[in-house]
């Protein structure tokens, strides 16, 4: 090549080198969340008044956003799911299925009204431009073709529904729906959030998802750990994602898959998830002595194996670039459920003093410390105890979300 060409092509081709693509303005992150399960048969809807129904579910938003889009699930459907027609708007109140119908928008799926979700799949609506606001509540209606041949949801929604016949996405009330306090095929709601919005998730079992809090109250401990980030001016951009099931274990399925089964789907494909906090082991321990108390090997082997979920969970979190935050398991005795015995007691002790040993989660939160009675450390502190001595209440709850440094979750 000739000098002057060379030169030429280096002044042409080096600016190009130079530059770099610039940051993006926005990112989409998740606002609410909840974990997909099969409902066992006393919380699945009868299916005959899932045929051309229309069902209303309200969900509480952790941060806002201009944009917004809507996941649906069909992840334990046995066939294609057909609905017809999937509509957001803003409802009057958490506690009721009345709308503000100028608020009323149709979602569309790539460019159409409709959608069929394939078996064992989630679906994506197009981005919609509707601001929401951080802390706010959501309406979503669905309108079924028929009723899922095997059915999806989340049992432990702590928030009423409204089924009504017909086509009634828009209505601006369902007064003769049948309620009930589930979730069906709503999985996610993202919005656009400016540049370095993030997620937390937070995989659990009952005492995340929200057993003992009040029903349509939003006072779980994620949602106090949402209003701290809300309040924070460095932090708004940071949602807050409960993924909790109650009866959930590490090692089997309990209700809905165990936490290793279910990792990808409800931690990974969750939309700018940086961070995860895992409260995950209460009903694998208590499940162990509920009917006996086995030999002490066999004890020995199951906490290992625990400790190994816990280091599965680090691992494949580490993969993807996420920080993991391990909490310490609350204490549980003279409880309904679960009557454990001194050994399963010192079982507890050795898993929560693992959890709490540097290098094995990237931080700890102590709710063990928080939570248990000072004069007998093995049972919760009476005034957070939701009666069950396994549960908090909703006081309990605020005191779990309001002891855990903003810094360790959200950096």
């Amino acid at each position: 090549m000739p000098f002057a060409a060379f030169l030429l092509f280096v002044s042409v081709i080096a600016p190009a080198l130079a530059a770099k693509p610039a940051p993006p303005a926005s990112v989409w992150v998740a606002s609410w969340a909840t974990a997909q399960q099969i409902p066992e048969p006393n919380n699945a809807l009868p299916a005959q008044e899932m045929n051309d129904a229309t069902l209303r579910q309200i969900v509480h938003l952790s941060v806002g956003g201009p944009l917004l889009r809507v996941h649906l699930s069909n992840a334990f459907g046995t066939q294609p799911l057909h609905l017809t027609a999937v509509h957001v708007a803003r409802p009057l109140s958490p506690a009721g299925a009345a709308i503000d119908p100028g608020s009323d928008k149709a979602l569309t799926f790539s460019g159409q009204a409709d959608v069929i979700i394939p078996a064992g799949a989630e679906y994506l609506s197009d981005p919609l431009d509707y601001p929401v606001a951080a802390l706010g509540d959501l309406a979503v209606s669905i309108h079924y073709e028929q009723a899922p041949a095997q059915q999806t949801g989340h049992p432990g929604s702590r928030a009423t529904s409204y089924l009504a016949p017909g086509t009634s996405v828009s209505a601006a009330d369902l007064p003769d729906a049948h309620k009930f306090d589930h979730w069906y095929q709503l999985a996610a709601v993202d919005v656009q959030s400016p540049a370095g919005g993030s997620t937390v998730v937070v995989l659990g079992d009952s005492i995340t998802d929200g057993h003992g809090a009040t029903t349509n109250g939003n006072d779980r401990w994620t949602d106090v750990l949402a209003r701290r980030l809300q309040a924070d001016p460095k932090r708004r951009s940071i949602g807050v994602l409960n993924q909790g099931i109650g009866g959930n274990h590490l090692l089997t399925d309990g209700l809905g898959p165990n936490t290793l089964a279910r990792f990808d789907r409800d931690v990974l494909a969750q939309t700018g998830v940086r961070t995860v906090i895992l409260l995950e082991g209460v009903n694998d321990l208590g499940g162990l002595t509920i009917q006996s108390e086995p030999p002490a090997a066999e004890q020995e082997a199951f906490v290992h194996r625990i400790l190994a979920a816990y280091e599965q969970v680090v691992t494949r979190a580490h993969a993807h670039n996420l920080r993991v935050v391990g909490a310490t398991i609350l204490p549980y005795t003279d409880s309904g459920y679960y009557h454990p015995p001194a050994s399963n007691e010192a079982d507890r002790q050795a898993i929560n003093a693992w959890i709490r040993t540097p290098g094995h989660f990237d931080a700890v939160v102590d709710f063990d410390q928080i939570m248990r009675d000072p004069a007998h450390p093995d049972h919760l502190l009476p005034a957070y105890d939701c009666g069950d001595h396994l549960h908090p209440n909703p006081a309990g709850y605020k005191a779990m979300g309001e002891a855990i440094p903003l810094a360790v979750v959200a950096p």
